[in-house]
């Protein structure tokens, strides 16, 4: 049942690397971590000091994890209540189209999952000439990848689309629906937790997600305690910087239109389960991006509004700030994307970095959700949760009529999503559903 200690050993040195990233002092851990003894409690001993490293002197940056702390160090200035007035009809029929948005781009970027480059994928649609990419990707470009195809790709290839298939990014929106339906906006860690562990496969999770699902279930066998969250994330939780949170933001956008600060706080609540710093103001900026989306027509704008809700001397903070200035340079999509890429290439497939920046440029250039998607896309990395979340701010930016019947056609309405317990199968009901968010949460505010 317990990690291997050659499993436990390859856990810590990633851990190591991430408190390197994260600033911390890890001088001669290394070293440290290869002279222990195969002894679970020194190895256990040795990440629980991982958890609390001191941080370098030099250090800039300010980048809390608790919710009061976050807010004490984001722009004074931020809106705290509505920004619009609220329309529920539109914001459910905005929602719809986001949720069908990222539903398509998910399926678009699924083949191309293998850690591109935009210099890559052009190549390989160049080869069979469909640069630049305008549909689903086709089977005959899978051998101009340097590493072929992600092993989904029998079922999102366009040759072979009869439905949405099953993939991670589309589970995560759908269990922050069931969240919202059962508990709206009061839920906290105990009901995540208990959602996870009855409707989520394991072998379908990645870094901290399938971290803190296994810490969960080892748990509920007798003597195991169900509570005890923060261990769990704080110790022995390798990538908690990357964008799993992120792609689970989605849903907290949709239900709180034109009110960036609730989606904010209701996506630092499901974050805070998984992840830390980064992997947290990461879906919060998401979140309130796609509250703003739905209620403001400055789209640079929206991003300005959402980087008001997390932690200004943040690296994130940072690097936000600095694509926005970028993208507002640039003289077309091609132009923004090689100005974000020369500056932060090392951060790429689930690095959140450069992958935010391409979101900010994709929304400025793209001419409806469709195109939108593609420009995404074709910008490579983690193509179909990036994908997926540009297709969400597409959609709640165009709304209903701006993604051509062709992209939603090949999926003959129907939905696989890899959950237990879920059975929603047509795909235009449960974008409805999804649409009925806006009311939901209206509901538990107005009571």
């Amino acid at each position: 049942m317990l990690l291997t200690i050659p499993s436990l050993r390859e856990q810590l040195k990633i851990v190591i690397d991430d408190k390197g990233q994260q600033g911390r002092v890890i001088a001669g851990l290394p070293a440290e971590l290869d002279a222990l003894p195969d002894s679970y409690d020194a190895l256990l001993a040795f990440a629980r000091r991982l958890a609390d490293l001191p941080l370098r002197q030099d250090w800039p940056y300010v980048e809390p994890n608790d919710l009061d702390d976050v807010w004490a160090e984001c722009d004074p200035d931020r809106p705290l209540g509505p920004i619009a007035p609220l329309d529920l009809a539109d914001s459910a029929r905005r929602v719809e189209a986001a949720f069908l948005g990222r539903v398509c781009g998910c399926t678009l970027g699924k083949p191309l999952e293998v850690m591109p480059t935009l210099a890559q994928i052009r190549t390989a649609l160049d080869s069979i000439g469909e640069w630049p990419l305008s549909d689903y990707v086709s089977e005959r470009c899978g051998d101009g990848l340097p590493w072929g195809f992600n092993p989904s790709w029998p079922e999102t290839v366009r040759e072979h689309i009869a439905y949405v298939a099953p993939d991670d990014d589309l589970n995560y929106t759908v269990l922050s629906m069931l969240l919202l339906e059962q508990e709206g906006i009061h839920f906290g860690r105990s009901h995540i937790r208990d959602l996870w562990l009855n409707h989520l496969p394991v072998w379908l999770t990645f870094g901290p997600e399938r971290t803190l699902l296994l810490k969960a279930g080892a748990n509920t066998l007798p003597g195991g305690n169900l509570d005890q969250f923060e261990e769990w994330v704080t110790v022995l939780n390798p990538g908690d910087e990357k964008c799993g949170a992120l792609i689970r933001a989605d849903a907290y956008g949709y239900a709180c239109p034109g009110r960036p600060a609730l989606a904010a706080e209701l996506a630092w609540r499901d974050a805070r389960w998984t992840h830390r710093r980064t992997g947290i103001y990461g879906p919060m900026f998401i979140a309130a991006a796609i509250a703003a989306t739905q209620v403001l027509d400055n789209r640079l704008g929206i991003f300005e509004t959402a980087l008001q809700f997390v932690p200004q001397q943040s690296r994130f903070a940072e690097v936000v700030a600095d694509s926005l200035a970028e993208v507002r340079r640039a003289s077309d999509w091609l132009d923004g994307y090689e100005r974000i890429h020369a500056k932060y290439r090392p951060y790429g497939h689930c690095l959140i970095y450069q992958e935010v920046g391409t979101l900010i440029n994709t929304l400025r250039f793209a001419q409806d959700v469709g195109h939108g998607i593609c420009l995404q896309v074709s910008q490579g990395n983690d193509t179909d949760s990036f994908g997926a979340t540009a297709g969400s701010l597409l959609g709640a930016y165009f709304g209903p009529g701006h993604l051509e019947e062709r992209w939603l056609a090949p999926f003959n309405d129907k939905i696989h999503i890899a959950l237990a317990q879920f059975h929603e199968l047509s795909l235009s009901g449960l974008a409805r559903r999804m649409g009925r968010l806006p009311a939901r949460i209206a509901q538990d505010l107005a009571d």
